[in-house]
């Protein structure tokens, strides 16, 4: 799929606005859509949308489902207007921080009003909208029913589902049928959930393409061991007979580091080329239909992947496999056409990599964080970003761009300012136009890198779990005096 020169913003979902504690798909949202219109800006980029973990940090790379909603990001107003909730039912709100997601309280006061939504919903639901749930039902059957009953295994036997009964953990046809007849109003209870995340989710689209906005999902390769698409369908996944992980994804050492052990399992490619990737057309279909363009995380796992014996801690005990990828985006060019692909090419960047990507045309990532500015040519100065690429002033894995200047030794800080015609007064303008003057095709800024925002309001420390996915923008971020800023430099740089 070849794009258009254009520019967006990045903003993780939950870190909108929201009236209840956390950004949803409701006002804040829209809020973001209207000023990105106003700032001409044609694209919104967010992290994976599926439901988090405590245990996990609330980390959107560590998913229960790679299919599913978060039902923390379902707007409770919405609800109230469709009569599933009273203005009864959500008071008293607590006092939430307007700047900092607390994610345990926001859980535990929302999924107390959805289940009450739930409830309303079963005993006064209009006929139409009984109709659309069952529906809903029938159209996402492929992943949603081993989905809900997983949640709903998981609220039984409270914990991974590794450490469930075997009769459970291996899908005894006897034991499965009998759970979910005792446990039918939960896995309701979840399936509604995600009725509501769609259908708001799904207005929040065609709200943002009236307004001239595309909506950038993102797609991590890998999904999270305790997830309903490990535990439904294992057959895709490298298990042994107990279905417990053979090997799991990572990175190896290389010469600034000792490597990284994610932990995932990995996938059994053998069966699922076999299989035609039956799995990965049904994620793959289910993703295109909420969002318009899809980042791939970890691209490099699709040519070929870091596998680390299951029982081993170092990822020097890993080892390189192969992945099928040209074979696979020939079966998904055949299967959906055009394929609306950016692709993160960061690290391990071989010709091997590099020779998928560019069959396909996919436009890769620059992040002039990871710059040597005082080496000539330097791939990740913005004057040397190449067409087909994608530039970044930071993502949700780096500082801000405002945290990375104040910790750069002098000499960068002056090769920086030499290379993009800077004087440091106001160092996040200075770099979002240096990214928009680029030739990269899109080009990407976030709204704190906009707002000038330091450290203290990066999204995400990788390798650690603690205080990350937490910061918030309130409205009035949503500055137009901003928006105007950027609209002129949208204009200034043909985009």
């Amino acid at each position: 799929m070849r794009f258009d020169r254009q520019s967006g913003v990045f903003a993780h979902v939950p870190s909108l606005p929201g009236p209840h504690g956390i950004g949803d798909l409701g006002d804040g949202a829209r809020a973001f859509i209207d000023w990105l219109a106003s700032a001409e800006q044609s694209l919104w980029q967010f992290c994976p949308l599926g439901p988090t973990a405590s245990i996990h940090g609330h980390s959107p790379y560590q998913s229960y489902s790679a299919f599913a909603g978060n039902p923390l990001l379902v707007d409770l107003d919405q609800l109230r207007e469709d009569g599933y909730l009273t203005d009864d039912d959500l008071e008293p709100v607590p006092a939430f921080s307007d700047h900092e997601i607390e994610y345990d309280r926001v859980a535990e006061y929302k999924r107390e009003q959805l289940r009450t939504a739930h409830e309303r919903f079963q005993s006064e639901a209009t006929t139409e909208d009984r109709e659309a749930f069952d529906a809903f039902r029938e159209h996402e059957s492929s992943w949603l029913d081993g989905y809900a009953l997983f949640m709903a295994l998981r609220t039984r036997y409270d914990g991974a589902w590794t450490t469930w009964p075997q009769e459970i953990r291996t899908h005894d046809e006897a034991a499965i049928n009998r759970h979910r007849e005792e446990l039918a109003d939960e896995i309701s209870y979840r399936e509604f959930a995600q009725f509501v995340f769609d259908t708001q989710w799904r207005e929040l689209k065609a709200y943002a393409n009236d307004h001239g906005v595309k909506l950038v999902g993102d797609l991590p390769i890998y999904v999270a061991l305790d997830s309903a698409d490990v535990w439904a369908a294992p057959e895709a996944f490298d298990l042994t007979e107990e279905n417990e992980p053979v090997a799991v994804a990572g990175v190896p050492p290389n010469p600034n580091d000792d490597g990284q052990r994610w932990g995932n399992p990995l996938y059994d490619w053998d069966y699922l080329r076999e299989n035609d990737y039956d799995w990965w057309m049904d994620r793959l279909e289910r993703l295109f239909e909420l969002v318009d363009v899809t980042r791939i995380d970890h691209f490099k796992g699709f040519d070929e992947y870091w596998a680390i014996p299951a029982d081993a801690h170092s990822p020097a005990a890993g080892e390189w496999r192969d992945a099928p990828g040209h074979d696979f985006f020939e079966t998904v060019e055949d299967q959906f056409g055009d394929l609306p692909f950016i692709v993160e090419d960061l690290g391990f960047l071989d010709q091997r990599m590099t020779d998928l990507r560019d069959r396909f045309g996919f436009p890769g990532m620059r992040v002039p964080q990871y710059a040597n500015w005082c080496q000539e040519g330097d791939m990740y100065q913005p004057m040397h970003f190449p067409e087909n690429s994608v530039g970044y002033t930071s993502t949700h894995d780096t500082n801000t761009f405002v945290g990375y200047y104040r910790d750069l030794p002098a000499d960068q800080k002056d090769c920086l300012h030499y290379n993009i015609g800077a004087d440091g007064s106001e160092i996040h303008w200075s770099i979002i136009d240096a990214v928009w003057r680029s030739n990269a095709v899109i080009a990407f800024t976030t709204i704190q890198d906009i707002l000038g925002l330091g450290a203290e309001a990066r999204f995400n420390v990788p390798g650690t779990t603690d205080g990350n996915w937490r910061w918030r923008c309130t409205e009035e971020g949503f500055d137009e005096e901003l928006a105007s800023r950027l609209a002129r430099l949208t204009d200034e740089h043909i985009r």
